[in-house]
Formats: C-alpha cells, sequence, structure tokens
C-alpha cells in the first residue's frame, strides 16, 4: 500500500510541475520576431558569401538541406548555433561555420516583448551542393 501512495504522490508532483511549465510559456509572448535586414533570404546569401570565402569547402562533401538553429541575442548577435544533420568531422564543421556566421557583418534587429528585446531562436536551412565525389579504393 506504501509503494502505491509514493506512486500517487510522485505522479501529482510531475503533473503539477508540468502545468506550470505550461503557464510559464504561455506568458512569454513576442510581439516582434527577429529580424535580418532583407529578411531570411539576404542572411542565407550573406552567410553563404562567408562561408565561400573564408571557409575551404572541399574538406567536406555536403549535399543536401542543411538546418541551421542559433539564437539571436538582445544585441542582435548569433549566438549558440546548431547545425543538423550531423557530418563527418561534425565538431570541425560546426567551428567552421561558426566562423563565417560572426563575419556576417549586419546585425541581426532582436525579437522584442513588451518594448524590450528578447533572446529569440532562429532557424535556417540551406541547401549544399559539392561536386565532389566518394571514390573508394
Amino acid at each position: 500500500m506504501k509503494k502505491y501512495f509514493f506512486v500517487f504522490i510522485l505522479l501529482i508532483g510531475f503533473k503539477s510541475f508540468a502545468q506550470e511549465s505550461k503557464v510559464e510559456s504561455e506568458k512569454f509572448t513576442v510581439t516582434e520576431k527577429a529580424e535580418f535586414p532583407g529578411g531570411d533570404d539576404a542572411f542565407s546569401k550573406e552567410f553563404l558569401k562567408m562561408i565561400h570565402g573564408y571557409i575551404d569547402m572541399d574538406k567536406y562533401a555536403l549535399n543536401g538541406k542543411f538546418t541551421f538553429l542559433f539564437d539571436v541575442s538582445t544585441e542582435g548577435k548569433v549566438e549558440n548555433l546548431k547545425v543538423l544533420p550531423k557530418v563527418k568531422d561534425s565538431e570541425l564543421f560546426i567551428d567552421d561555420m561558426n566562423f563565417a556566421i560572426k563575419r556576417v557583418k549586419k546585425k541581426w534587429k532582436p525579437a522584442m516583448k513588451d518594448g524590450k528585446p528578447v533572446v529569440s531562436k532562429k532557424v535556417i536551412r540551406i541547401n549544399f551542393t559539392s561536386d565532389q565525389f566518394d571514390e573508394g579504393d
């Protein structure tokens, strides 16, 4: 009987925690989304220019769509870059992409909540193609 009582108490605790989290997320309403001058397409073009200008893409055989997830800080800077899907030498690739994304000269206009800048998340998808072929031994 004690075991059932303990499980019951745990379930009640988890349910109340989940409800608190839901209430917190409902309070966060962004009035203006983060915006790059010229829009997402302008950012993608500028980012690709920096990639091709600073990164030796011959190191990577990239084909297909890659998703770049990052935060736009309250100062309009890109932070916490993540790249999906993972590739061979992912850490090196992400470091190179971080380097290239920091070279984009224009800053983002941060998201606004109640007239104050807030950190927000952005997702950009870029299609990479390469002319490299992986030939076996």
